[in-house]
């Protein structure tokens, strides 16, 4: 028997619609789902090459316990039993604070974060680290600081848009909006709009560019203030917006006077012309800006975010049509935690905040467990997430993990972390399970997509949300569940809530244990406690999301969740539930102003001092690393961790040393070659790709290689030459700058990898 299933790509933040035919439970067959009005009918490479995060030889089918260097399988029951026990003892010996918990960050389902967070609270801790504070600390941390709440991120609205100005963004390998492939080329094409790409070197979407300024690595803040300067310099600001919607311009404005502007885009490799002809566009179009790692990852992180912002505002493009809006979201994506608060903690050792919407760094876990402090993190618990592939510093991190007490991981595979781990977890993959994620992609309507499982999962095989809602059981976090409230779930779905309420309102624990009281009640009945979680967002939504979806059809009234979540139900494709009003879109501002608050006193002193001598000096590199490797090349053959089976790019030369041909004909290389490529963090080989689009002086490795499958090693894994501690103020990995040589292979150092 054959069937056809409409669902998404879970393989990056996009999750473009797809259609699979299964037969006999199997997935056979991949296509682009046409009637996915967010996508409509695009997909890439990647998602029609699904098949092999599906199938991969390493699947785990059952609970296993780690018994000297080998795995054992054991029960359900003794696995949680054993875990609890020790997550038990180690809190009441050590205190809240050894407990962390690393996941809620996958890009095909963010559900099992709230089930996780609530294990984490529920045992005292704040300690959650995710993929947000990898990458956008520094720009979560500043929406907190000028807009009002970390999660209130801001989006390009680039179909109203006359320019659009990618900046550190290679759209059309790494995609990050909607069919960006298909965006880009119509943008770039149409005589009315233009295309601004920049970039140090010339990236695929570079080349299509209307205009492309190639900076010089590691000099975007100063490019940034050279174009602030100019703007101010030439009075093109937006004066009434600023008098209007801005507070703190009288501040910084100063900041900018009297700047060596020329100076400045001699450093940065620029003409004056070019970059005065780009402000002069800024100041009088309808422009949106779409930075991407180049800038969250690039040198001087923090600071190439807070002067974006600046240029933003004061060209009056926050909030605005065809500018940079708040987007409509069903969940924001996490939650404030100014550190200011006195009950917000920091990380004992390197002091840092959870500055990306409550998500802590992870180029910091190492040194949080590395430590002597008798608070250290001595337990962790990772769900979805391949630290020891994805995160900096993998020889760090392996030190790390063999310190640990109890380390717990869930996933579908026996990853390179689950090598580590004390005890490994079977998950149901996202083909075998309801999930769904929150990324808001798209203005001014609100999409939303439901993937319903579509094959049947191993027998013994869990959702993390029902393996967190058995762990929390074990740890006494749900409180007893009346008979008649799991009757009530057997029934109408309203009247369940009617009686949920009433039971709520006379239990204590009831609301800050309500994700596992759904996933025991609705979702023992539906055998997914992630679509009783929906059920329960959609039902208690905010009255943003309440008002949006009533644009769009669903009437206000008490039973509205229940209707969405009926029409997600329905609609496998996913839908638009919502819509935002633009013009209300500056009441996402929750600053004590209730404007944008530019003035922000940790950044003042970095950005006054910002000046080319400095940076000059600054981007000079040592003698034994003459170059720059950007370490987290963008292709259509790298996806994360997540695709582990190395034959989806059969053919392809997908994981290489990429450089310059002029640089590669100074060391006497070919193309092809095996290179050593070494950084104060390790060394690793590879083969050497000789290649135009790479800016001299730099050197391109992709991520999400080193992968083991099969019991071999597959394309190098570019997080054993990242040092944890080259990072930001924020925690932030500037893995776009890593000072680096490249050699033949036979010379130098090679430092072998001590677990494979």
């Amino acid at each position: 028997m054959s069937k056809w299933h409409k669902t998404g790509c879970v393989l990056c933040a996009q999750n473009c619609g797809l259609e699979v035919l299964v037969e006999n439970n199997h997935m056979v067959k991949i296509k682009p789902d046409k009637s996915n009005p967010r996508s409509e009918g695009y997909a890439c490479r990647k998602g029609l090459n699904v098949m092999y995060h599906q199938y991969p030889k390493d699947r785990l089918t059952e609970p296993l316990k780690r018994t000297g260097d080998a795995f054992e399988p054991i029960s359900w029951e003794q696995a949680l039993d054993e875990i609890t026990e020790k997550m038990k003892g180690l809190v009441q010996d050590h205190g809240p604070r050894c407990l962390a918990y690393m996941g809620g960050s996958a890009q095909g389902g963010h559900f099992e974060a709230a089930f996780g967070l609530s294990i984490l609270r529920g045992l005292g801790s704040q300690y959650y680290y995710s993929s947000a504070g990898q990458e956008f600390s520094s720009s979560w941390w500043l929406f907190g600081r000028m807009l009002g709440k970390q999660y209130n991120i801001t989006m390009p609205d680039e179909h109203a848009a006359e320019v659009l100005v990618g900046w550190g963004w290679n759209g059309l390998e790494s995609h990050q909006m909607p069919q960006a492939p298909r965006v880009l080329s119509a943008f770039s094409k149409d005589p009315d709009k233009t295309l601004v790409i920049i970039d140090p070197r010339k990236s695929e979407t570079a080349a299509i560019a209307n205009v492309h300024l190639a900076v010089r690595p590691g000099t975007d803040a100063l490019l940034l203030k050279a174009m602030i300067a100019i703007i101010v310099a030439q009075g093109w600001e937006n004066k009434d917006y600023l008098n209007a919607f801005v507070e703190g311009w009288d501040t910084v404005r100063p900041w900018f006077e009297k700047f060596d502007i020329k100076s400045a885009l001699s450093v940065c490799e620029l003409e004056y012309d070019e970059v005065l002809s780009l402000c002069r566009l800024l100041a009088t179009k309808r422009w949106c800006l779409h930075p991407d790692l180049g800038i969250y990852m690039g040198r001087k992180s923090v600071l190439n975010s807070y002067l974006m912002f600046i240029l933003i505002a004061l060209c009056g493009r926050f909030f605005v049509p065809g500018g940079n809006v708040i987007p409509g979201m069903v969940m924001p994506m996490g939650f404030h935690a100014d550190e200011r608060n006195p009950k917000t903690w920091r990380t004992v050792s390197t002091q840092m905040p959870p500055a990306a919407a409550g998500s802590f760094p992870p180029a910091v876990m190492p040194e949080e467990i590395l430590n002597d402090h008798p608070e250290r993190i001595r337990a962790v618990y990772i769900s979805a997430c391949n630290p020891l592939r994805s995160y900096p510093d993998t020889s760090a991190y392996e030190q790390a993990f063999e310190k640990l007490d109890l380390l717990v991981v869930n996933d579908i595979v026996m990853s390179e972390t689950a090598r580590f781990a004390h005890y490994v977890l079977p998950c149901r993959t996202f083909y075998e399970a309801w999930d769904g994620t929150f990324f808001p992609w798209t203005f001014p309507k609100v999409f939303f997509q439901m993937r319903r499982p579509i094959v049947a999962p191993p027998e013994k095989c869990l959702e993390a949300s029902q393996i967190f809602t058995r762990m929390a059981d074990k740890l006494g976090l749900i409180p007893p569940i009346p008979d008649a409230l799991m009757e009530a779930a057997k029934g109408d779905r309203l009247v369940f809530g009617m009686k949920l309420m009433e039971w709520a309102a006379t239990e204590p624990k009831a609301l800050s244990a309500m994700p596992f009281v759904l996933a025991k009640t609705l979702g023992k009945e539906w055998d997914s406690a992630a679509l009783a979680a929906l059920w329960g967002v959609l039902m208690t939504a905010p009255k943003a999301l309440r008002e949006n979806a009533a644009r769009v059809g669903f009437e206000p009234g008490l039973d509205q969740g229940d209707r969405i979540f009926q029409a997600l139900l329905d609609k496998p494709e996913g839908l638009w539930v919502g819509e935002v009003n633009p013009e209300e879109n500056r009441k996402g501002v929750k600053t004590p102003s209730g404007k944008i608050e530019l003035f922000v006193p940790e950044l003042e002193s970095e950005t006054k001092n910002l000046d080319a001598a400095g940076e000059a000096d600054g981007l000079k590199l040592p003698d034994q690393y003459p170059l720059i490797l950007n370490a987290g090349r963008h292709t259509k053959y790298n996806i994360n961790t997540l695709m582990r089976n190395p034959e989806w790019n059969k053919g392809k030369r997908a994981c290489t040393v990429s450089v310059n041909p002029v640089d590669a004909q100074a060391m006497g290389l070919i193309d092809g070659q095996q290179v050593r490529v070494t950084t104060e963090a390790g060394s690793e080989v590879g083969e050497l790709q000789v290649s135009d689009q790479v800016r001299k002086g730099m050197v391109l490795i992709p991520h999400g290689f080193g992968l083991i499958y099969d019991g071999k090693v597959y394309g190098i894994n570019v997080n054993r030459l990242t040092k944890n501690t080259h990072r930001d103020l924020l925690g932030t990995p500037m893995h776009r700058f890593v000072p680096c040589r490249v050699e033949p292979v036979g010379t130098g150092m090679h430092i072998e990898n001590p677990k494979m």
